[in-house]
């Protein structure tokens, strides 16, 4: 029976892994746009996971952000969603892997470096030592070497600390960064005011973001964090049939090591109790469920992560929650479920914010040249009518004291 199941799984995933999936209710996406004559008031581009960039020149995620980078100018921003250096983030100066970590991590500086726009940094799991209990001194150490050879970026929240912290991008439309590696981290977390941080215990951080939210609802908000709230992908429990027979390929991709039956065992306890970085953990599922209970009071609450090395877009409880995490890596993502769209490709999410208060995001991949490919997808997220004007002074004046404008 065990055998007919990955049999039958194996070949449904044959049919559509890298291929665009979209819901039916969203067939006609293709003919939907933005009306031409619409004046754009900022743009966001959604970056996640560029660990492991190619650092030669052709990477075509970089190559792809460049040229979005020129497009869009000033009134732009580049939000780096985490796992920023593969393997293990930033090893101390005389460590083996240092020169690598850096040179990878200066590929990315290097490419922003004449952006006249702001660009936000954030920290995944990776960038603290893959969670282990010496990682707060990787994400100082990678905060202060982006401070210094990039000193326009903004690395958020900064110290380490949990957050939540806010960015105003434009009138009337705000940022908030969440540090989330910070709920599932081992060892020394930042907390209190000896380390800068606003928040005093877990709990914290949740109540200073309904405030936040509750006193800009009349701003568009992006809410940041590294993991994500939904997802179809590995750390949402979601393997292929191959890895139920060659688990250790899950680990290293050229793992094959004929584990059946015996091999379905960790796609289960992945899926039911997790590892620290997966949805079924502990930890980070009190944090999802802590989060998701904020969020969803405030319709139109955009919530954008990496984590998974993919695509996806979930509509969900009137909220909208985005996974961008395919800048240097794929890595499979299941059709279906509650998702929207998903795509095991390469590139990185979109945000278009017009001035009559629209907001359509946009699916950017890239061609192995330096052009991008045809749109897989896009989709309106707000319309006009659910944006009510705010005068500026008004709006500036609602962000929180844990703001990060300079």
């Amino acid at each position: 029976m065990l055998v007919l199941w990955l049999a039958y799984n194996y070949a449904q995933e044959r049919r559509y892994r890298r291929q665009p999936y979209v819901a039916p209710s969203l067939r006609d996406w293709a003919d939907r746009h933005p009306a031409p004559n619409l004046a754009l008031r900022h743009r966001i581009a959604l970056v996640g996971d560029l660990g492991a960039v190619a650092t030669n020149g052709t990477d075509p995620v970089l190559n792809l952000l460049q040229a979005w980078l020129r497009e869009a100018d000033a009134a732009s921003t580049v939000v780096l969603l985490g796992d920023n250096v593969y393997p293990t983030g930033l090893p101390a100066e005389d460590a083996p892997g240092r020169a690598a970590a850096e040179h990878r991590l200066n590929v990315q500086l290097d490419t922003l470096r004449n952006y006249a726009g702001r660009i936000v940094y954030l920290s995944g799991n990776h960038d603290w030592n893959k969670g282990r209990r010496d990682g707060y001194q990787y994400l100082l150490r990678q905060e202060a070497y982006v401070r210094q050879h990039l000193p326009t970026a903004h690395y958020l929240p900064p110290n380490g600390c949990p957050g939540p912290v806010t960015l105003q991008l434009a009138d009337n439309l705000l940022l908030v960064v969440l540090n989330t590696q910070w709920w599932v981290q081992h060892g020394p977390r930042p907390l209190g005011d000896l380390h800068g941080c606003t928040a005093s215990d877990s709990k914290t951080p949740f109540q200073q973001l309904h405030k936040i939210l509750e006193q800009n609802r009349h701003q568009q908000i992006v809410v940041a964090g590294h993991h994500p709230l939904y997802s179809n992908a590995l750390h949402g429990g979601k393997f292929t049939a191959k890895q139920h027979v060659f688990p250790l390929t899950t680990v290293y991709k050229k793992a094959y090591v004929p584990l059946p039956i015996i091999g379905s065992l960790l796609p289960l306890y992945r899926k039911v109790v997790g590892a620290e970085e997966d949805m079924a953990h502990p930890r980070y599922r009190k944090m999802r469920r802590r989060l998701l209970k904020v969020l969803q009071q405030f319709p139109n609450i955009i919530y954008a992560a990496g984590h998974d090395h993919n695509l996806q877009y979930f509509h969900y409880k009137n909220g909208h929650y985005l996974v961008s995490g395919s800048g240097s890596k794929t890595a499979f993502v299941q059709k279906g479920g509650r998702a929207t769209f998903i795509h095991e490709h390469k590139g990185f999410f979109g945000l278009d914010f017009y001035q009559n208060g629209e907001v359509w995001l946009r699916t950017l991949e890239p061609t192995d040249a330096t052009t991008p490919s045809p749109e897989v997808f896009r989709q309106q997220l707000v319309g006009a009518a659910a944006t009510t004007t705010v005068p500026p002074a008004v709006a500036r004046a609602s962000a929180p004291a844990g703001s990060a404008d300079v």
